[in-house]
């Protein structure tokens, strides 16, 4: 064989001739058919390849040849050809033919990419493949340390970057320690310096409150109840001074809490069990489900109330024990930074089932009765105030009289003693006003002239006079917990607002609106695997978002924040059964730095940038949230920009979002994490 391919034998055979026929005229019918020009130079080709740009169909199309109007010549096409003798390299040596000498028509070059920005492609078809802007995922990690500023120009603002404030600085409340404003008062002596001294126009905070050295991922609940970090709230005071009464312990890194109190040394359980058996009709978490513990210490009353259904406002002065509201927080229990001194509570009137006092070193009897009459105020109508202190059960002189006089004041208010048990007395508010108006004429203190608004509470003096009832029996017929969540209240109609229908119709518009909305964000978002304890909520509404976080089992609570700017609907918010607080935004919040795990605000940056410099808004939501935490804005298309700037120049990562009702709606949604 090897004999019969070296001697020449096959290349003269008849089969290699065949062979060589065969390849010749099938290469000339391709090359006559691809390059025909005599006659019929527009050849077709059919192409069912669809155009991403232009249509979701798979259509047929018809395109010309690309050599339409070429020529080229055949026979020198030939005689390349033949003068191949090699089998295996004929077809690459017809591919390697140098072009005709005739010139062809360049194509035109092929147009510019188009980035796109718009909704309508080439064709006036609605697209959903377009570009909503730049998004840069970069945040600066590390910041320029104490007060250093650096303003960086942007093509759409001045945005300024903002430094590290000082280290002394790390528990700073701007409205409860301005110094220079406390040490100008006229007086201290009812306890003016506990209360609000904001920081004069220009004076405010211009810097990112740090973090303790060693700050950690808070514990998270239920297990922050019962212990803490040490180094998220690094101040051991209230153990030297508390150790022996159960309330707080150190015990290595982390501080215990046992769940003690000054008069509960045996336990918040046992005690919240003495109040159930001695008014059995308190019922908590259904007939009681608001509750206010005045003078909390570290708030353990509140937190095992918490496992009885019912929501706890945790108040207390900063005042010697001053991080008390502090390791609350810190430990997942609502709570606000409050006194008692000359002002009205931050709260509505009738607002709380029950309220709490144990040893909380406040005379009720001062001054006509004044503080006890803000509690009256406070308390809903048939609700009931609990008093756990010394005058109770001592029998000496002086207590005995304190005891005399609070009975004598408690009287005068039309309040009954429904039972002294050991050291806790326990009086109920009357449910209307008939006993009021049956008192002898010249009883001290007087009902509240018929005009004033005891809903009426930002920078409000105290009153010394008695909170007049709605006639109409509004705020004592709520229902049990946990109907009254969604059951719209009668006070709803007293909500002074511009409204075109019904108000009813308004309420569970709202509460349907927010359940969809937390349905989706734990469906996409994930929002149950977000270790979410303290939530503010910083336009509350009729309280739709905290509604739904409950609905949809978010174990968290809520404070419910309702803008001056705004309607009151704070007795809304109390009579579905949730907490809440009146607050001016152009102002800071009285709360402790690191506070809250979540923040949230619908279309409140559209309302307040008319009235409010939104940086400082910014920079007081960077105060209060905790390293980790998230920021959810929900506002129209108009301040997105400027928030997103902002975000950025805090060290913010941010995203932005499209709502449920799609790319083209006015709003969007700005997402924020705080690193």
């Amino acid at each position: 064989m090897k004999a019969f391919f070296t001697n020449g034998d096959f290349f003269k055979s008849s089969t290699f001739i065949k062979i060589s026929a065969f390849l010749f005229i099938s290469l000339a019918f391709f090359y006559f058919g691809k390059h025909w020009s005599d006659g019929y130079q527009q050849l077709i080709f059919f192409n069912s390849r669809q155009n991403p740009l232009t249509s979701s169909q798979t259509t047929p199309t018809v395109s010309l040849s690309s050599n339409h109007n070429k020529s080229f010549d055949i026979s020198s096409l030939i005689a390349n050809t033949t003068t191949q003798t090699q089998t295996q390299t004929q077809t690459q040596t017809l591919a390697s033919i140098p072009p005709p000498s005739v010139p062809e028509k360049l194509p035109p070059p092929p147009p510019l990419e188009v980035q796109r920005f718009g909704i309508v492609d080439e064709n006036g078809t609605m697209t959903d493949n377009f570009e909503i802007g730049d998004f840069d995922p970069g945040v600066a990690e590390d910041w320029v340390s104490e007060n250093t500023t650096e303003v960086v120009e942007e093509s759409r603002a001045v945005v300024k970057k903002f430094g590290r404030c000082n280290k002394s600085m790390r528990e700073y409340i701007p409205c409860l320690d301005n110094v220079e404003a406390i040490r100008g008062l006229e007086s201290t002596e009812r306890g003016e310096r506990f209360e609000r001294h904001c920081p004069e126009k220009g004076k405010g905070l211009d810097c990112l409150v740090p973090a303790p050295k060693g700050y950690r991922t808070p514990i998270p609940w239920p297990r922050s109840r019962d212990e803490v970090w040490f180094s998220n709230v690094p101040h051991a005071r209230l153990v030297e001074d508390k150790g022996g009464q159960n309330w707080i312990s150190i015990d290595k890194d982390k501080f215990k809490f046992p769940g003690g109190g000054t008069q509960f040394i045996h336990g918040a359980d046992q005690y919240l069990d003495q109040i159930s058996k001695m008014v059995p009709d308190i019922a908590f978490g259904q007939h009681t489900r608001v509750a206010m513990d005045v003078g909390c210490g570290v708030a353990s009353f509140g937190a095992y109330l918490l496992s009885r259904n019912v929501l706890t406002m945790s108040v207390a002065p900063k005042d010697v024990h001053e991080n008390q509201v502090q390791f609350a927080l810190e430990r997942g229990v609502p709570a606000m930074v409050a006194a008692l001194a000359t002002r009205r509570l931050l709260y509505p009137s009738q607002a709380f089932d029950l309220i709490h006092c144990s040893r909380c070193r406040i005379n009720w009897t001062r001054d006509d009765g004044i503080l006890l009459l803000e509690v009256n105020r406070v308390l809903r109508a048939g609700g009931y105030f609990a008093w756990a202190a010394q005058p109770v059960y001592k029998h000496e002189p002086l207590l005995e009289e304190q005891w005399e006089e609070m009975v004598n004041l408690t009287g005068r208010l039309c309040w009954n003693l429904v039972k002294k048990e050991g050291y806790i007395a326990i009086w109920q508010k009357p449910s209307n006003n008939r006993c009021y108006l049956s008192r002898e004429a010249g009883t001290q203190p007087p009902l509240c002239d018929s005009e004033d608004d005891p809903d009426n509470v930002w920078y409000v003096d105290l009153k010394a006079c008695i909170t007049r009832l709605p006639d109409d029996g509004a705020g004592s017929n709520v229902t049990t917990w946990p109907a009254r969540l969604h059951n719209p209240p009668d006070r709803l109609q007293s909500i002074q607002m511009d409204a075109y229908i019904s108000r009813r119709e308004l309420f569970r518009a709202e509460s349907k609106y927010w359940s969809e909305i937390i349905a989706s964000y734990v469906r996409v978002l994930h929002w149950k695997s977000y270790k979410l304890r303290n939530v503010l909520d910083m336009r509350a509404g009729f309280g739709g978002f905290a509604a739904a976080l409950i609905e949809h089992q978010l174990d968290c609570w809520v404070l419910n924040v309702v803008p001056v700017s705004g309607p009151n609907t704070l007795p809304v918010i109390y009579d579905r059964g949730l907490l809440g607080v009146l607050h001016d935004w152009c102002e800071p919040f009285d709360t402790y730095p690191r506070t809250y795990d979540l923040l949230h605000a619908a279309g409140l940056f559209s309302i307040e940038r008319k009235r409010c410099n939104v940086s400082s808004i910014m920079l007081e939501m960077d105060r209060i949230l905790r390293p980790g935490g998230r920021v959810y804005i929900r506002d129209s298309v108009g301040v997105m920009d400027e928030l997103q700037e902002i975000g950025k120049a805090m060290g913010w990562h941010v995203a932005l979002r499209d709502t449920s009702e799609g790319p083209h709606a006015s709003y969007r949604i700005l997402t924020c994490d705080k690193r």
